[in-house]
């Protein structure tokens, strides 16, 4: 059942506060919310956890109108909907699993504004009466998840994506927002393009994730694996494992089964119900331990996944990154380890292969095609089939060659009725394999990009760098600081002799300690008790704004942020010293390891003195790459008043609408649309030159109305 609408909040704290329950925005939120309601398009790279759906949802009740977000997750856009519906808020979603009946009755609730936010899956865009039913929609804006999924040169590129570019154009270029947690700058660029996002904010957050300690070990032969993988399950209970086949995931859980290790297996080649069952098991705290493929992925939000281990080199720095983060989301320390064998890397070659088939493979396919093809222009042959006729050893390059021909409608795949297999229709019969219009510049850039990623997956297993420092750099943060936590940093790590601290080295200890203690409960006799990890100590002395953070509300302390100088690396080792001195301790309640301060620790705290120990170097910090929200085109900063908002002002400019409709006979959307009025109420122009920049009002509508709601805007100041 769905929520009632909701009249819409326009100053964005107060609905901050009403429909979500927050006290503060997160770290980067507040710029790209300003910039939404502002009227801007825009692109947001923020690292998973960091609250990226509040940047679309927020708005969505804000602004007059519906906000479409377009997520390619049946799953995640349930759980989504499920919990914007708890709220209260009027949302739904329209994907493959609904009727043709159900999804016309959905439209017409849009169109008779009933929702605020409406999930659609990319797919739906295929459909030309679905785009044209999107025109008699009052249309806030588009909300782009997972962007990275339009380009070829992301790790995830799903064709249907493709799509959205020409639908937003059909609909008059609407508002975009564009985000993803993962894109490198080359992906960045292909989203600008493929949305054409005009003068967009360009938000990019750390990537730096110093809860993780990112592992790499060489393993030889598969022994080693396993020997690995049996001392990381006893230690860290609770994790995901990736592995690069199917056939790998049922050798690692067939494994797993015999250390009477409970876990769940997913990979592709189970069904649609196994895969929601194995899902769910590991969602819902009935197995600790997932063995999968990459085709468990987005949309596990699990937050105390306490490890994650690949099995096998993973094909590019994105998917290790992208996977290794889903460990640790609750702030707290997390171990990543990848299990490096160069032999490893043929899998990853063949994958590429099969994903990047050369000119010569499509026309042999293409062939195949017309020759096995009946009367009807039909083929039911599987996969395998049509890779034995054409000669083609790689099944995966077949896969790859029919969706390239589906995207370019020279083919159409359909379901064959009893049968546990798909047919393919040929749409332009007569087509010989010499007419195909293929791209072969571009083929052979995807290959030779798809190859230079593996390169540098393989150059990160061996190089003597700071892990995270090295993905950071990939992702192209510029300055970003060694962790101090990876396997690189703990083994390369400066030992020093232990010696007697200085004055603000001891200052320095006694501000750690002290935040230890300020995130720990008193009891009368005395005793410390513990009630947060190591990872939400770190974040809060370091004067994170994570969701961890601020949703505890330990960015109010009288510690937070007192360390910020210090830096992660450098806090960590004082940590480390800290422990060994026995100044804190950890202990383990209900499976979860929680930090404490002692006696002996809370007396350094208190009198300070003279401390022996390894001082964490003094050098200077680097600086942790923030770019500020802004504009690709004029780089100007965004300023936060618009989450603001003057009712007063916004009844006035809607007075004059109503005046200018009569006068012309015409409805009053004809003049302006809400959401115009919305963006003249909080950028207030104090011109027609100036006003003409804010979308919706085009030179047309700018010479003929513009000027009397201007006049309005002067006489309300």
């Amino acid at each position: 059942m769905n929520a009632e609408p909701t009249t819409p909040i326009h100053d964005a704290r107060d609905a901050l506060h009403k429909h979500f329950g927050f006290r503060a925005f997160l770290d980067g939120q507040e710029e790209v919310i300003a910039g939404v309601l502002a009227g801007r398009d825009a692109l947001v790279v923020m690292p998973t956890g960091g609250g990226k759906s509040l940047c679309y949802q927020l708005p969505a009740m804000v602004m007059d109108g519906v906000t479409i977000v377009i997520s390619p997750l049946i799953a995640l856009m349930k759980d989504q909907v499920d919990s914007l519906q708890n709220k209260g808020i009027a949302a739904t979603l329209i994907n493959s699993t609904l009727s043709l009946d159900e999804q016309k009755e959905r439209i017409n609730g849009m169109r008779r504004g009933e929702f605020k936010l409406v999930y659609i899956a990319p797919e739906r865009f295929r459909s030309g009466m679905f785009v044209d039913a999107l025109h008699q929609v009052e249309v806030a804006f588009f909300a782009v998840d997972e962007a990275h999924c339009l380009s070829q040169w992301g790790h995830d590129f799903r064709p249907d994506y493709l799509r959205i570019g020409q639908a937003l154009e059909k609909l008059g270029s609407p508002q975009v927002l564009a985000l993803t947690a993962t894109a490198t700058p080359e992906v960045r660029a292909d989203i600008l393009q493929h949305l054409q996002l005009r003068d967009p904010i360009y938000s990019v957050r750390g990537f730096a994730r110093p809860n993780l300690s990112l592992n790499i070990t060489h393993c030889e032969k598969a022994k080693l694996k396993y020997d690995r993988l049996k001392d990381i399950i006893t230690h860290w209970k609770t994790g995901i494992i990736y592995c690069a086949t199917r056939k790998k995931v049922e050798l690692v859980t067939a494994q797993l089964d015999e250390w009477r290790v409970k876990a769940i297996a997913y990979h592709g080649g189970l069904d649609d119900k196994e895969r929601e069952l194995a899902q769910n098991k590991f969602l819902q705290r009935k197995s600790h331990i997932a063995v999968a493929t990459n085709a468990f992925g987005m949309g596990i939000d699990r937050s105390d996944v306490r490890f994650v281990v690949h099995f096998d080199v993973p094909g590019s720095v994105e998917a290790y990154y992208q996977e290794a983060g889903r460990a640790g989301r609750d702030g707290e320390p997390a171990h990543c380890e990848l299990f490096f064998n160069y032999a490893d890397t043929k899998t990853q070659e063949f994958f590429i292969e099969g994903g990047n088939p050369s000119f010569e493979t499509i026309r042999d396919i293409y062939q195949a095609l017309l020759n096995q093809a009946d009367n009807a222009h039909e083929v039911q042959a599987t996969i395998d089939d049509i890779a034995d006729i054409a000669g083609v050893k790689n099944t995966m390059a077949v896969s790859s060659t029919l969706s390239m021909f589906g995207r370019q409608q020279i083919i159409e795949r359909f379901d064959i009725p009893g049968k546990r297999m798909r047919g393919t229709r040929l749409l332009q019969p007569d087509m010989l394999a010499r007419d195909l219009k293929i791209d072969r510049a571009a083929l052979a850039e995807k290959d030779r990009r798809d190859r230079g990623k593996l390169k540098s997956m393989i150059e990160l297993c061996y190089a003597a760098k700071c892990r995270q420092q090295m993905i950071l750099e990939y992702f192209g943060e510029e300055d970003a600081a060694p962790c101090g936590n990876c396997d690189v940093c703990k083994r390369g790590s400066v030992t020093v002799s232990a010696r007697l601290g200085t004055s603000p080295e001891v200052d320095m200890l006694r501000k750690a300690l002290s935040g230890v203690a300020r995130m720990c409960r008193k009891e009368p006799d005395g005793a410390w008790v513990p009630r947060f990890g190591k990872g939400r100590i770190i974040a809060m002395l370091l004067g994170s704004k994570s969701r961890e953070v601020v949703d505890a509300g330990l960015d109010q302390l009288t510690t937070y942020g007192l360390l910020k100088s210090t830096g992660n690396a450098g806090i960590h080792q004082l940590f480390k010293e800290m422990e060994r001195l026995g100044f804190i301790e950890t202990v383990t309640e209900e499976n979860y390891p929680l930090v404490r301060i002692t006696d002996a620790g809370a007396e350094i705290m208190r009198k300070g003195g003279s401390v022996k120990m390894q001082w964490p170097d003094a050098g200077p910090v680097a600086k942790t790459t923030k770019r500020s929200a802004k504009s690709t085109t004029g780089a100007r900063e965004m300023p936060t008043a618009e989450l603001g908002f003057d009712e007063a002002l916004f009844e006035k400019l809607k007075k004059k609408r109503l005046e200018i409709a009569q006068r012309e006979s015409v409805p009053a959307y004809v003049i302006f649309h809400n959401t115009t009025l919305e963006f003249l109420t909080r950028l207030k122009p104090v011109s027609v030159e100036e006003g003409k920049d804010i979308r919706g009002i085009g030179q047309a509508k700018a010479d003929k109305y513009l000027a009397e709601f201007i006049e309005v805007i002067e006489d309300h100041r």
